[in-house]
Parts: C-alpha cells; sequence; structure tokens
C-alpha cells in the first residue's frame, strides 16, 4: 500500500516534511557566512528530499514508513531552528556559535543518514536502481563531515576558493558515483559546483525566484543528468556520425561504426583497392560489415539504465517545478524518451507518473497543459493497459472543458488525446457520458473554419457511435444521422433499441421533419413485420413522430394511415403484450388533429376516407365494447376531430342517438383520469348543441351525476381543466332544461357555486390558466337557473341567493367580457319576471279606535311595520330579491356603463336587460321619464354610431322608438340635435334586413315631423 493512501497522518505529514525541507534548503543558501558548509548542508538535505518522495510514492510502503518520516521530520524541525539563529541581523553569530551549529547540522545529516537506511529495499519492488540510490546517499549522509573554513580562504579571491573547493568535492566524490549507482534520481549528481550552488539559490524567498529556478533548470536537460549518471563511453560513439550508434557493425580494421555510415562511406570509393579505414588509414582487402552484437547490446541496456533514470529525474522535476518553463523542459524530456522506446511508456505508468501528468492538463499555461495532452496521447497509443489507467485518474471533464478552448493547439491536442482513447470500446461509454463531451463534438463537427477539429470530432463521433447509449444523446443533441442509419441498416436488435430511442428523446423542431422523412418508412415496415417487441418500439416512435403535425403529411404520404385502420378495425393478434389498437388509435388520432382534410384521407382500397360513416360506425361500435381506458380516450380523440367535418358531425350525432354511446360519454366523467374526462365533455359539449335535452336526461340519470361535475374529491388551490370543462359543460347544456335545473338544486350544487364565484372574485385562484373559463361557466349555471323562474322551487331559489344583486355586482367586478355579456343575460332575465312579480301591496282596514290610540313614536317607526313603496316602473311594491327589480338594485347605471363596452355582445346584452324596462308589462312613460333622467338615450345613440352589428342596431332602434313616442318634445328633440344618426338611419335603410329598414323608416319619418330638423335632407 502507498504511503499516500496508508492514512491522511501520514500523506500530511509527508508533504508537509518536504514542505519543511524547501524551507530550510532556501534558508541555508540565503547564509553569506561559512557559504561552503551551509551549501553542502542543502546539497544534503535537496538531495533526501528525493528519498522522501520515492517512499512517497511506493506502492509497498514498510511498516516502519511513519516512524521514519516522523523521525526525519523532527530532525529538519530542529535544523530549521538551528538556521534561525544564523540569520539573525541584530547580532551576528558569533565563531564559537558558529561552529557550534555547524557540528549540530552536521549530527542531523548523519542522524538523517540512518533514518534513510532503515528504509528497505523491497519498498523499491523491482526498481534496484532506485534502492541501490537511496543507500548509497544514506551512507554517504551518515559519514558526512562539515568544516569551518579558515581565514585563508578569505585571502583569496572568491573565484578561487570557489573552484578549489569544487575540485576538493568532486574528487571526494567520485567513487561514489561508479557505473553501479547509476540510477540513482539525484539532480545535483549532474550539476557542477558552481551550477548547482546557483540552482539552489534560485530557490531562495527573493520576489524572483520563480524566474530564476526557471532559467536554471531550463540551462540543465535530463540527458545531461542521464549522462553524469551513467557516463558514456567513448565506444559507443560512431567515428563518422559523432552520435551513439543504434547498429554498430566492425570493418576488416577492428574500429566499430554505425552501419549506415560506413555503408555510405564504402559507396562513395569507386576504386575498392584504394578504400582505407577512416580512422586507421589502413587499407581494406575485405569490405564485409560485420555486426558487433556485444557492443550493441552494452549500449541498448545502457540506454534503458539511463531512459530510466531520465523518467524518474523528470518525475521529481515535475514534482517540484515552479515555473512554466521547468514543466516543459521536464514534459520535453518525458516525450522525447517515450518515443524512443516502447518500453519506456511502460515504465512512466510503473513510476506512476500518468496521474501526475493529468493534474498538468489543469495547469495556467497553455502550452503546458497542450504538451501534457501530447504525451497522454502518447502513451494511450496501441496500449490498453496505459489507456485503462489514464481514464481512471484523467478527469474527463477537464478534458472535455479542454475540447472548446480558445487555444487551437490545446483543442487540437485534446481532440487527438480524446481520439485515442475513443479508439477503446470499453472507454465509449464513459467518454460519451460526460457532461457536454458529445455536444462539445457535434459543435466541432459542424465547425467550418476549424478542418482539423472537424475531421477529428467526426472520428471521436464514429468510434462513439460503438455504444448505443452515445448515439440517443447524439440525437439529443440534434446529431440524429447515426440513429437514422442504425435505424435503417442495423441489425434487429439495434433497430429495436433505436425504435425506442425516437420514442424517448425530445427532439428539435429542425430534425422532427428530417426525421420523418428517413424513418418513417423504416418504422412502418417494422410496424408490418417484426415480432412484438420490434412493433411496440415502432409504434410508439411512430407516435412521437405523428404528434408533431407537419408530419402528418409525409406519414401520410408513406402509408401510414391505411395500416393503422388496418391493426385498428382487422388484426387480431393474441400472442402479442401490446394492445396494438391502442397504439394505432394514438397515430390516427394524431393525424387526423393535425389539420389535413378529412375528406381526402383515404383509409382503404374501397375508397373510404376518414370523414366516412363507415370510420364513424366502426370508432361508436368500439367504444361502445369494453375496451382499455386507453383505447376509448384515442377514440374519443379522433371522434372530436371529426367533428370538424360537417359530414362526420351529422353522422356522430345520428350514431350517438341512436346507441348507447352517450352512457358511455357521460359515464367517462366519472373516470379518475382527467385526461380522459376532459375529452369526453369536450365531445358531449359538440353534441349538446344537437342533442341537449338528450344529454340532460341521461346526464341526470348517471350515478354521481351533475353534482361530480362541481364538486371534486380534492380541492385544490388552483383551477384544473377538468373543473373548467366541466363548469362549461352544464353551462352550455340547454337552459330551459328543468329536469337539469331541479338536479342541480336538489344537489345542493347552487351554494358551491356561489361560493366558488365569491372565493375566485377575492383570491388569487382568478389568475390561474383555467381560471377565467371556470368563472364564466359557473356563472353559466347561474344564468340558467333564470330561464326557469316558473317552476316555484327555482323561483325561490333565485329570491333566496338573491340573484340580481348577484348578477350586478358580477357586471363590474370581472375583467372577462363572457361574464359580463352572461351577468347582462341573467339581470334580462330575472326583469323580464318583475312585472309579473310586483303586485300592489294589500292594505288591511285598521279599527279608528285603536289608530288614535296608538302611541305617536309606534306611527311610523315600528320595526315590524314597515312603510311599502311603489315601483313606479313596475306599479307594485318591488325590491331586488323579491321582484328582482332592476331599478331597485341599482342595475341600471352598471348595464348604462356596459353600453360604452367595446364587445359587442356585452353592449347587444346589456342593451337587452335595459329593454326589458321599456316592454309592454311596464309603465313606459315612467320608464321613459327614468331612463331619461340616467342619459340612457345619449348611450342609445353612441350605440348606434360605433356599431353596426344588425341586432345590436334593431335594439336600438326600438329604444329610440320607445323615447321618441313616449319621451315627449324633450327627449324627440334631444334625439333630432344628434348630427350623425340621420345618416346613419338612412344606412340601414338601405343596407340593413326587412325589419331594420321598418324601423329606420319610422324614425326618420318621426324626425321629419319636427320642425328644424336635419332629416328633411334625406330621402329615402
Amino acid at each position: 500500500m502507498s504511503l499516500k493512501t496508508d492514512d491522511s497522518l501520514a500523506a500530511d505529514l509527508a508533504e508537509s516534511l518536504l514542505q519543511s525541507t524547501s524551507e530550510v534548503t532556501e534558508s541555508l543558501l540565503s547564509i553569506e557566512i561559512e557559504r561552503e558548509s551551509f551549501t553542502a548542508i542543502a546539497c544534503y538535505l535537496y538531495r533526501a528530499t528525493f528519498a522522501v518522495m520515492e517512499l512517497q510514492a511506493s506502492e509497498n510502503a514498510p511498516p516502519n514508513a511513519l516512524p521514519i518520516v516522523q523521525s526525519i521530520s523532527k530532525k529538519i524541525d530542529f535544523a530549521k531552528g538551528l538556521v534561525c539563529r544564523c540569520q539573525r541581523d541584530t547580532n551576528p553569530i558569533k565563531d564559537h556559535e558558529l561552529r557550534s551549529v555547524i557540528v549540530q547540522l552536521e549530527s542531523v545529516i548523519n542522524h538523517i543518514g540512518e533514518d534513510l537506511s532503515m528504509i528497505p529495499a523491497s519498498t523499491y519492488g523491482d526498481q534496484d536502481f532506485a534502492a541501490l540510490a537511496v543507500k548509497s546517499l544514506s551512507l554517504e549522509m551518515k559519514k558526512a563531515q562539515l568544516e569551518v573554513g579558515d581565514q585563508s580562504d578569505a585571502q583569496l579571491p572568491k573565484e578561487a576558493v570557489t573552484m578549489e573547493r569544487q575540485s576538493k568535492r568532486v574528487s571526494s566524490e567520485t567513487d561514489l558515483y561508479s557505473i553501479d549507482t547509476a540510477a540513482l534520481v539525484d539532480n545535483s549528481r549532474f550539476l557542477s559546483g558552481l551550477q548547482f550552488v546557483e540552482f539552489l539559490q534560485s530557490t531562495s524567498t527573493s520576489g524572483s525566484h520563480m524566474k530564476q529556478r526557471s532559467a536554471s533548470w531550463a540551462s540543465i536537460t535530463s540527458s545531461q543528468v542521464a549522462e553524469a549518471i551513467e557516463p558514456i563511453y567513448g565506444t559507443f560513439f560512431c567515428p563518422l556520425t559523432k552520435k551513439i550508434m543504434e547498429d554498430p557493425v566492425t570493418i576488416e580494421s577492428g574500429v566499430t561504426y554505425e552501419r549506415g555510415a560506413i555503408d555510405e562511406w564504402l559507396k562513395k570509393h569507386e576504386n575498392t583497392e584504394q578504400i582505407c579505414c577512416p580512422v586507421t588509414g589502413k587499407k581494406l582487402v575485405s569490405q564485409v560489415l560485420s555486426a558487433n552484437f556485444s557492443l550493441k547490446t552494452t549500449i541498448e541496456e545502457w540506454k534503458e539504465r539511463n531512459e530510466a533514470a531520465r523518467i524518474k529525474v523528470a518525475r521529481a522535476a515535475l514534482s517540484l517545478a515552479s515555473s512554466p518553463e521547468m514543466v516543459l523542459e521536464a514534459l520535453k524530456d518525458v516525450q522525447s524518451i517515450c518515443q524512443h522506446r516502447s518500453y519506456n511508456k511502460i515504465q512512466v505508468r510503473n513510476i506512476g507518473m500518468i496521474p501526475l501528468l493529468a493534474k498538468f492538463m489543469e495547469y495556467k499555461d497553455r502550452n503546458v497543459r497542450c504538451m501534457a495532452l501530447d504525451i497522454l496521447r502518447q502513451l494511450a497509443e496501441e496500449d490498453e493497459d496505459n489507456k485503462e489507467m489514464i481514464a481512471r485518474v484523467v478527469d474527463m471533464a477537464v478534458l472535455i472543458n479542454l475540447l472548446s478552448s480558445s487555444h487551437q493547439p490545446t483543442r487540437h491536442s485534446a481532440l487527438q488525446f480524446l481520439l485515442e482513447l475513443s479508439e477503446s470500446q470499453s472507454l465509449c461509454e464513459s467518454i460519451g457520458s460526460a457532461t457536454g463531451a458529445i455536444l462539445i463534438l457535434i459543435t466541432n463537427k459542424y465547425n467550418s473554419l476549424d478542418a482539423f477539429a472537424c475531421e477529428k470530432a467526426s472520428e471521436i463521433l464514429r468510434n462513439l457511435e460503438r455504444h448505443p447509449s452515445n448515439i440517443k444523446i447524439m440525437a439529443e443533441n440534434g446529431y440524429v444521422e447515426p440513429l437514422l442509419e442504425h435505424l435503417i441498416e442495423g441489425s434487429e436488435e439495434l433497430k429495436l433499441e433505436m425504435a425506442s430511442y425516437l420514442e424517448e428523446i425530445f427532439l428539435g423542431y429542425d430534425s422532427q421533419n428530417y426525421v420523418a422523412v428517413r424513418a418513417a418508412p423504416s418504422l412502418i415496415s417494422m410496424v408490418q413485420s417484426g415480432h412484438g417487441l420490434i412493433r411496440r418500439a415502432a409504434f410508439k416512435a411512430l407516435a412521437r413522430i405523428s404528434s408533431y403535425h407537419p408530419n402528418s403529411k409525409l406519414l401520410v404520404e408513406a402509408g401510414i394511415l391505411q395500416i393503422m385502420i388496418e391493426e385498428m378495425f382487422n388484426r387480431q393478434i393474441t400472442d402479442e403484450t401490446m394492445n396494438s389498437r391502442v397504439e394505432a388509435a394514438s397515430i390516427i388520432t394524431n393525424i387526423v388533429d393535425s389539420g389535413l382534410d378529412l375528406e381526402k384521407l383515404q383509409v382503404n382500397v374501397h375508397g373510404h376516407t376518414m370523414a366516412s360513416d363507415y370510420i364513424v360506425y366502426n370508432l361508436i361500435s368500439m367504444m361502445t365494447n369494453s375496451t382499455p381506458d386507453e383505447l376509448n380516450i384515442n377514440l374519443v380523440k379522433i371522434l372530436l376531430c371529426l367533428t370538424k367535418s360537417p359530414k362526420s358531425t351529422a353522422t356522430i350525432v345520428s350514431v350517438v342517438k341512436e346507441t348507447e354511446a352517450s352512457y358511455v360519454l357521460i359515464e367517462l366523467i366519472n373516470n379518475p383520469h382527467e385526461e380522459f374526462v376532459v375529452v369526453a365533455i369536450q365531445l358531449l359539449i359538440i353534441l349538446s348543441s344537437y342533442m341537449g335535452h338528450t344529454l340532460c336526461e341521461r346526464l341526470c340519470k348517471t350515478r354521481g351525476l351533475p353534482e361530480n361535475l362541481i364538486r371534486s374529491p380534492n380541492e385544490l388551490n388552483h383551477v384544473t381543466e377538468k373543473q373548467s370543462i366541466s363548469a362549461k359543460f352544464l353551462a352550455k347544456l340547454p337552459h330551459k332544461n328543468v329536469t337539469l335545473n331541479l338536479a342541480l338544486l336538489h344537489k345542493g350544487l347552487i351554494a358551491d357555486v356561489l361560493q366558488r364565484i365569491n372565493r375566485m372574485q377575492v383570491s388569487s385562484t382568478r389568475t390561474g390558466r383555467y381560471a377565467i373559463a371556470y368563472l364564466e361557466g359557473l356563472v353559466g349555471i347561474l344564468v340558467r337557473f333564470t330561464t326557469t323562474l316558473y317552476e316555484p322551487q327555482l323561483l325561490v331559489l333565485a329570491r333566496n341567493y338573491n340573484f340580481t344583486s348577484v348578477f350586478t355586482e358580477l357586471l363590474m367586478r370581472t375583467s372577462s367580457d363572457e361574464v359580463q355579456r352572461l351577468s347582462a343575460i341573467g339581470l334580462e332575465n330575472l326583469s323580464a319576471e318583475s312585472a309579473h312579480l310586483s303586485k300592489p301591496p294589500e292594505i288591511k282596514k285598521t279599527k279608528i279606535r285603536k289608530l288614535f290610540h296608538l302611541p305617536k313614536y309606534l306611527s311610523f317607526n315600528s320595526s315590524k311595520k314597515k312603510k311599502l313603496s311603489m315601483c313606479p316602473v313596475h306599479r307594485g311594491a318591488c325590491s331586488s330579491q323579491s321582484t328582482f327589480c332592476l331599478i331597485e338594485a341599482n342595475a341600471v347605471e352598471r348595464l348604462l356603463t356596459c353600453l360604452e363596452h367595446e364587445n359587442v355582445e356585452v353592449v347587444e346584452a346589456a342593451l337587452s336587460a335595459l329593454c326589458t324596462l321599456l316592454d309592454d308589462k311596464v309603465d313606459v312613460d315612467k320608464s321613459v321619464d327614468m331612463l331619461s333622467s340616467a342619459n340612457t338615450i345619449q348611450h342609445v345613440l353612441n350605440v348606434v354610431k360605433d356599431h353596426r352589428h344588425e341586432g345590436l342596431r334593431q335594439k336600438s332602434f326600438w329604444v329610440i322608438e320607445k323615447f321618441l313616442s313616449k319621451g315627449g318634445n324633450t327627449s324627440a328633440s334631444y334625439i333630432s340635435q344628434d348630427r350623425l344618426l340621420p345618416s346613419t338611419l338612412v344606412s340601414a335603410f338601405h343596407h340593413g334586413d326587412v325589419t331594420t329598414r321598418q324601423m329606420a323608416e319610422r324614425i326618420l319619418r318621426h324626425l321629419n315631423k319636427m320642425p328644424y330638423c336635419t332629416t328633411s335632407f334625406y330621402t329615402m
């Protein structure tokens, strides 16, 4: 187990130790006195960090790893304190104190060497060179001896002192770096004395230390490290090319050359007798080239050892690098090593460098990111093990993000790397499932400005197609071609999967039509010839495609309608898990709802169309039989769409009347699924115009109705579509059907209706999507009761709930035109009964004796006996509640306000309500006087000018006639002074119907009789 994963304490301690060591090293290099000794100490500590890093990264951490790290950490902390004593600026350290510090630091180095010697060789696995390097370092540190410089050094120039000490150090260490210790991972080995001092000094805490460190590292390559670790022998070089030989061969003179170089040398000389050895000058009798296998093997082994060492050095450099330049230099060396030998890629993986390289994908410098991507791609090439490890450690989200980088080289490197990973089929799923991966690849695929990115993205997407789930994601992001190709040309399993994807995914509008054109023939073929699962998937996909109405024409041209009708009416399959009739009905519903001409949609070879009686009879027959709910709803939807055709509507009404289909539709109202209820009621509303009374009778005979249309088992704060359509249905049924009205009364629904109206007026429920339509339906239900006031129970109902006041309030407390119109109709119906209900009060004869003895204060103010007022219009005692008097309810002013409405229907309904105050049942003279005081005639004249509706004009002319005949000279004079009225009357006379012409003529004749009237200039 690695020390990194042993526990968090060990990992944190190791990281802290490396940080502390770096700080102590920097402090040592900043000390100006005894520079030689402190630099040597810094060298030892710096080299020891690599041993700690080896221990930290090892997968075979020994049991004593934690104690070793703890021991070294304590010694580093002790050394930090000693160094601080030498850095005091105020009180310079004395000579004896300085010697004491150096002696103690020497002891620290010795003890750290002992700690390193406790690391067993098994820690490094099969990397013997690492074990040997750490062992060599520990021996050196245990024997390390430091001396305080004497005064003689001070007399020499600084450069001379440095060179002398350097020569001493090099000569004393030469034997420690034999070939046996060649693989030691230690940067200090390959540096000359001055170079290493400068390199360590570059880690000082000055403001520009990052740049200094970068410059130092840039001047030192890993190849220099390898050469210093194990020197290059002269025999490795070809005398001609001056390069290390790849294929050494020996000629007759005994000198070894690179095969290609010596062969080229020999070919240059035409006279073979004069050919000499390039090195010895000896004449060559024979031109035979003998392969030097021994030397070739030695060179290969040397390269292998040194490349392994360079890999270790590069990893250490990447771990410690603090600038982009240092990182780039190390990455370049790793790239070069991997290019030279395939086995080196395995070594890079085994040394644990892949996670480190993956982290550099997020580096701040884009050049570093780019090179890290290239190396990772190089490691993944033709190596499945490397690919799997890379896939585990690479953050796919980071890689995907780089695909959209603005830096083109980085984007290209990311695409190439991802392309290499996508070559592995096992990685295709993880790549495709990365958030945004396929979308970014599709974007790059269609990037016309970057041909390279387009090509690579296309190749990656092609690789990702090997996993079906990726095809689904592509289609979801608008790239549907792979899905369609597999649907058309794939195996049965692929066709099944692709069809199921078409049913699941949401296609954009720009793709819907294209998918229908390409996929429809294959899906229809799957419906006709496939087995159960394939047929099911094809049905679902066709239902989804047909739900986009512009596709309907294409599907009809492909012959889908005939096949679906056959499936619904004739096909009998008992071994399928699905009901193909349900699926076929769903597709037919989508097609007939698209707005195509039903008369032209042929459904079979016999010439029948969707609007023919054949279809209607079969649909209603299927609906009346026991069929699944899913089938019923689609059948009702189809019938609902067929009502767009007058011919089909007549047939539907006829068949419904003759059969029990109306009971089936009404029974659907009790269905627990709201969608079923809504569709059934929508069809019933249309049928109510043709067979309303029949539906009323059957509705009242059905259990749970009509109360279920008003009351909901789960009352919600918002209005649902079911509530809205149910209220509309009750409002649309014939108003004068007493049976339904009494049923609503006996079920106690009036209080519920009024309560809901009031709640919607005062709460936020009126802001919902269906709230206005619901309110209109509720008001319509109230209006229906005003048409059957001859029924005593309903008359009492209207009085008890004071319908006149309710409608009067609704006139002004709503923003709905329909509610205002219905309220005005309700007031019209109520007012029509006022004259009949208003009767003179019965005055009882009072005994004179009692009258005279009655106390004065009780004569007129008794709470039990109020003075009864007479309504001048209705000629009797009136009130808004008992006789529905509009005058008493103050409804006249509100109705006059409605005459200014822009909606013609609202104006006409309000004028009709006012007309009830001028009919023959009331005292017209008194009514005209009352209405004149409210300036009614001016409102009516405005209506005549603003509206051209025939029915509204007739009502307006009727009111004007009443005012002319009953209003006296005042009204007639006022009317005659309207300058626009004559032209309006003449226009109505020439363009109106018979009734309008007659009324216009009467008004004009009346006005012509008046002196100074402007109508005298108009002729008819």
